[in-house]
C-alpha cells in the first residue's frame, strides 16, 4: 500500500523503459490476433477510406470494436458481469486499436479514469469501441471517448452507456526504437480529444506533486476526534491479502502476465476490502490509477494486498498494491502494480446507502486516510476540468436588446432546473450548513443551504441588491452597476480578488434576473449568469472570469424563518476552488456563507429603497 515518493516523471520513465526491456506485453490471448490485425489494417486502409469516401461515413482508422455475449461464467454473485471480466475485454479492445496505429505490439502502462454508470446482465451484449486520440514521442493515448463501453439488450433493443475509460501503451519493436506517427484528427470532437490528452498526460506526469501540493496547503477536515467511536471500523479490520500463481491460462505468448487478469485479480481483492466495511455487496464506481510499474511472467507469486483508505458519507476509497516473486525468494519482492477505487452500496432503490466511519491506523494509515481526501478532490478535478463536453457551450453570451428577453428566461429556468434536480447527494454538514454536490456528465455542481431568522421577503431583497455583496461575499471586490434593463433585470460589472494563486484579479460581467413567487410553495429567486457587453470588453488588469448557472432560491418555513439555498455550476476557471472545498480540504465555503447569514440578521431592517418595489 506504500506510494513511492519518487517523481512521478521518473516513475513514467522507468515503466516505459522496463516496458521495452520486457517486452510485456499485457494483452495476452489477443496477442497474434492483434499482430494480424495490425499487418492487415494498412493493406485495407485505402480499401476502408475508399468505402468511406464513398458514403458510408468517417470512420477513425484506429478504431477497433469489440461486442461480447454475457454468459453466466462472466458474472458475480448478483448476477451481473464481473468489473474484472469487463477490465479483460477493455484492456484488450485498446490495446489492439493502439497497435492498429503503431503497427507493432504495444505495452500496456497504465488505464484510469473509469467510471461505471450501469450494470450488466446475463445475456446482454457489452459492446466496446476504443480509438487512439493522440500518439507522443514514447507512448499513446486511448481515452476519453477513446474507450467506450455499451451494453445492449437483445429483446428491448435498449442501450445505454456503461462506463468510459483512459489508457496509455507504449509501443515496442525488437530490433529498432520505436517512433508513433502522429493522429491527424478530423472531425470535431477528434480534435477536441486530441487537444485534450495532452493536458491529461500532464496531469498524470504531475499526479504525485498535485497530492503532496495539496496535503501540504490543505488543511484536511477530518473530524476524527469528534466521531462517536463506536460507529468506526478500524482500518486494519478491513485489509485484505491474497497470493495468485500465475499460470500459462494467465500469460500471453511471451510467458508475461496478462495486464488484464492482473487488474482483474485487484478488482476482487478490493471488492472484499470493501465489503468488510460495510458488511453488504458493494458496487465499484470508479478505478483510477492502475499503473505497471514492473513485470510478472509464468511461475511468480503474485501477493495481492487491499485496505479501505477512507470511507466518506456515501462511498469509499479502497487501495491495492502488487508484489511479485519467484519461488525461494520471497524476501525479494517487486511492486509491480497499484490502483485506487472507489465503492459504493446500494439500497432496493439503487440509492447510495450511508457508510460507517473508518479508524485508521496511526502512522501509514493516518497518511493515507489524509492522501484518500485529496485524491477525492482529483477525481473530481479529473472528471470534469478535462470534460470535452464543458468546452461546447457556451459561457458568455452576448447580451443585446434584441435577446434580453431570452437570456432572462434562459437565466431563471436555467436555475430552477439545477434546483429541480432529484440527484443532489448530501457532502457535508457543519452546524446547519448542509453542501450538496451534484455530478452529472457536463458539470460537477454545488449547493448550500442554511436556515435563517429573517422574513423571507427580507432575505429575497437583500441579496437582489448585488451592491451590497461586498459587505458579506470576500469574492467580490467591488461591484458596479451598468445596466438597469427593467424591473426584474440588471447588468452587474464585478471584479473579485484572485484565486488559486492566479496574478490577476478577475472581473465578471454578470446578468442578475429577479424573480418572486408565482405560487404558493415556489422559491423566491436571484439567477445570475455571465454575458459580454460591447462596453465593458476584457482588459489586461483582469482575467475575465465566468459564470454559467449560480445564484439563490428563498423558501418560507416558517414566521421569520427562510431557507436559503445558494447553487453553483462550476465552470473551469473556479472549479479548483469548488473541489478543494467538496474534498474538505477548505473551509471557506462554509465561512462565506455564515457571513451571508450575519449580514441578513444585521440588515433586516435596512432595505435598500430601490428594492422595495419588487
Amino acid at each position: 500500500m506504500e506510494r513511492t515518493t519518487v517523481d512521478n516523471r521518473a516513475v513514467c520513465e522507468d515503466e516505459m523503459r522496463w516496458c521495452i526491456q520486457h517486452s510485456t506485453w499485457h494483452m495476452g490471448f489477443a496477442s497474434v490476433f492483434s499482430s494480424r490485425m495490425s499487418r492487415k489494417s494498412a493493406s485495407h486502409a485505402e480499401k476502408d477510406d475508399g468505402a468511406m469516401a464513398g458514403g458510408e461515413g468517417y470512420r477513425n482508422p484506429t478504431e477497433v470494436q469489440m461486442s461480447q455475449l454475457v454468459l453466466p461464467c462472466h458474472t458475480n454473485q448478483r448476477g451481473e458481469l464481473s468489473v474484472g471480466q469487463l477490465l479483460k475485454w477493455i484492456d484488450t479492445t485498446a490495446c489492439l486499436s493502439a497497435e492498429r496505429h503503431a503497427g507493432c505490439p504495444c505495452v500496456t502502462a497504465s488505464m484510469d479514469d473509469i467510471y461505471f454508470e450501469h450494470t450488466i446482465s446475463v445475456g446482454q451484449v457489452v459492446n466496446i469501441k476504443a480509438k487512439v486520440n493522440r500518439a507522443f514521442n514514447s507512448s499513446m493515448e486511448v481515452c476519453g471517448v477513446g474507450i467506450q463501453v455499451a451494453s445492449e439488450d437483445l429483446c428491448s433493443e435498449k442501450q445505454w452507456n456503461v462506463c468510459k475509460a483512459l489508457a496509455t501503451f507504449v509501443a515496442h519493436r525488437e530490433l529498432s526504437k520505436v517512433k508513433l506517427k502522429q493522429t491527424t484528427p478530423q472531425t470535431e470532437e477528434e480534435k477536441t480529444e486530441h487537444s485534450v490528452a495532452a493536458e491529461r498526460r500532464r496531469m498524470r506526469l504531475l499526479y504525485a506533486d498535485t497530492i503532496k501540493d495539496l496535503l501540504a496547503n490543505c488543511v484536511i477536515q477530518d473530524d476524527l476526534e469528534s466521531r462517536d467511536c463506536s460507529c468506526m471500523v478500524p482500518a486494519e479490520r478491513t485489509r485484505v491479502e491474497s497470493v495468485e500463481l500465475v499460470l500459462p491460462p494467465h500469460a500471453n505468448h511471451q510467458g508475461n502476465t496478462f495486464g488484464g487478469q492482473i487488474m482483474a485479480w485487484m478488482e476482487n481483492v478490493a471488492t472484499i476490502a470493501a465489503s468488510r466495511l460495510c458488511r453488504a455487496h458493494p458496487t465499484l464506481k470508479t478505478i483510477e490509477m492502475f499503473h505497471f510499474r514492473g513485470p510478472s511472467q509464468v511461475g511468480d507469486r503474485l501477493v495481492l494486498k487491499a485496505i479501505v483508505n477512507n470511507a466518506f458519507k456515501h462511498s469509499m476509497e479502497v487501495g491495492v498494491c502488487v508484489e511479485a516473486y519467484r519461488q525461494g525468494a520471497e524476501t525479494q519482492r517487486r511492486h509491480i502494480n497499484s490502483a485506487f477505487m472507489t465503492f459504493v452500496v446500494l439500497d432496493a432503490d439503487d440509492q447510495p446507502r450511508t457508510l460507517p466511519w473508518i479508524r485508521p491506523q496511526p502512522g501509514d494509515g493516518e497518511r493515507r486516510y489524509r492522501e484518500a481526501s485529496a485524491r477525492k478532490k482529483i477525481r473530481l478535478d479529473r472528471k470534469y476540468i478535462v470534460s470535452c463536453k464543458q468546452t461546447e457551450m457556451p459561457i458568455s453570451v452576448p447580451w443585446d436588446p434584441s435577446n434580453q428577453v431570452y437570456l432572462s428566461y434562459n437565466n431563471v429556468s436555467s436555475l430552477k432546473m439545477l434546483v429541480t434536480k432529484d440527484n443532489w447527494v448530501l457532502s457535508s454538514e457543519i452546524n446547519q450548513v448542509r453542501l450538496y454536490t451534484l455530478e452529472d456528465d457536463k458539470f460537477l455542481s454545488f449547493h448550500m443551504e442554511m436556515l435563517v431568522q429573517v422574513e423571507t421577503i427580507q432575505a429575497f431583497l437583500l441579496l437582489s441588491d448585488l451592491l451590497r455583496r461586498p459587505e458579506w461575499d470576500k469574492h467580490y471586490r467591488s461591484v458596479e452597476l451598468v445596466q438597469q434593463v427593467d424591473e426584474d433585470d440588471a447588468i452587474y460589472h464585478v471584479i473579485s480578488p484572485a484565486l488559486g494563486g492566479d496574478a490577476k484579479p478577475q472581473d465578471f460581467v454578470i446578468l442578475a434576473s429577479r424573480r418572486k413567487p408565482c405560487d404558493n410553495g415556489d422559491p423566491y429567486v436571484i439567477a445570475l449568469r455571465s454575458v459580454t457587453l460591447p462596453t465593458h470588453p476584457e482588459t489586461p488588469a483582469y482575467r475575465r472570469g465566468e459564470t454559467l448557472c449560480s445564484g439563490f432560491c428563498f423558501w418560507r418555513e416558517g414566521d421569520q424563518l427562510t431557507k436559503v439555498s445558494y447553487y453553483n455550476q462550476a465552470t473551469p476557471g473556479f472549479l479548483n476552488y469548488v473541489t478543494t472545498n467538496v474534498a474538505g480540504l477548505s473551509s471557506e465555503f462554509y465561512t462565506t456563507v455564515k457571513a451571508c447569514e450575519q449580514f441578513l440578521l444585521d440588515n433586516r431592517s435596512d432595505l435598500a429603497p430601490s428594492l422595495q418595489t419588487l
